[in-house]
């Protein structure tokens, strides 16, 4: 296996880093990119699979890159949120790491449902909506809102319990 990321990763890098450095605009980001995907497939695949390297390799770093942006929005997000409470409330910075990687990892957990079930999710747990008022905002009946519920904590607890 050794000799085939060796060949994957001498055969492709170059090109690897180009592409991400065409989507992202900068050279060390490409670098860093092209480094955790080739580390990611070195972990998790077997690379007698791959028949189209460059397009396993562009899906893989394309996951990555957004995994990334995904992870700042919501950073930035939180970050904003704790700007606006008073200062007697505002959480430690061990407490704030904490709330930040839960926040991401339901973020992840959630991924996989559809929008209006994340929607309905989110309405729920973050702005305490009634299911009557998240019916009314999605544009759905009482009963969608309670399957969307159901699956949206289906998908949480059976997921993190993996």
């Amino acid at each position: 296996m050794s000799h085939e990321i060796e060949s994957l990763y001498s055969s492709h890098h170059s090109w690897l880093c180009g592409w991400l450095r065409k989507k992202l605009g900068a050279h060390c980001d490409a670098v860093d990119f092209a480094h955790d995907t080739f580390l990611r497939i070195l972990t998790s695949r077997d690379l007698f699979c791959i028949r189209e390297p460059r397009a396993y390799l562009a899906t893989v770093a394309g996951g990555l890159v957004a995994h990334h942006y995904r992870r700042r929005a919501i950073e930035k997000a939180y970050l904003d949120a704790l700007t606006n409470l008073p200062e007697p409330e505002t959480p430690s910075p061990e407490y704030s790491a904490i709330l930040l990687e839960t926040l991401i990892e339901i973020d992840q957990l959630l991924d996989n449902l559809p929008l209006k079930a994340r929607r309905a999710f989110l309405l729920a747990q973050l702005e305490g909506l009634t299911y009557a008022e998240i019916a009314q905002q999605l544009g759905v009946s009482v009963s969608m809102v309670k399957q969307y519920m159901l699956r949206a904590t289906h998908q949480c607890y059976f997921s993190r319990s993996l």
